[in-house]
C-alpha cells in the first residue's frame, strides 16, 4: 500500500521470525516481529499511529489512492488535530496509518 519492498527478513531466530519493509532508497524501514509462541497482547487505542508525512502532493495522492484502489476506507481520526491535513485508515486488527499531507514541522 505505501510502497514498500521486502528488504529483509528471517525465521526461527531465537524464537522470532519478522519481516523488513522499506522505501525503495532503503533510506528508512520498519520491521514487524512475531513471536513463535503467542501470547496475548494489549489490543491498540485509536491513538496507535505510525505516521508517514509526504512532503510532495503527487506522492501523498499516489499513496491514498493505493488505499482506495485495494478497497480500503478512511476512517474518523481520533485526534482533531489530523482532520483537514492527512488521512487515517485502519487495518483488520485495529492499527492506524495516517497519511500526512506535508512535512513534519515541530
Amino acid at each position: 500500500m505505501l510502497g514498500m519492498e521486502i528488504i529483509g527478513k528471517f525465521e526461527d531466530h531465537l524464537g522470532y521470525d519478522g519481516v523488513m519493509l522499506g522505501m525503495p532508497d532503503k533510506t528508512y524501514h520498519l520491521e514487524f516481529t512475531q513471536q513463535a509462541e503467542k501470547f496475548p497482547l494489549p489490543e491498540p487505542t485509536k491513538e496507535n499511529l505510525l505516521v508517514l508525512y509526504y512532503d510532495n502532493e503527487d506522492d501523498y495522492k499516489r499513496a491514498n489512492d493505493r488505499f482506495k484502489n485495494a478497497g480500503i476506507g478512511a476512517v474518523e481520526p481520533e485526534n482533531p488535530y489530523w482532520k483537514d491535513k492527512s488521512v487515517t485508515y485502519e487495518d483488520p486488527d485495529g492499527w492506524r496509518v495516517v497519511l500526512f499531507n506535508g512535512v513534519y514541522n515541530p
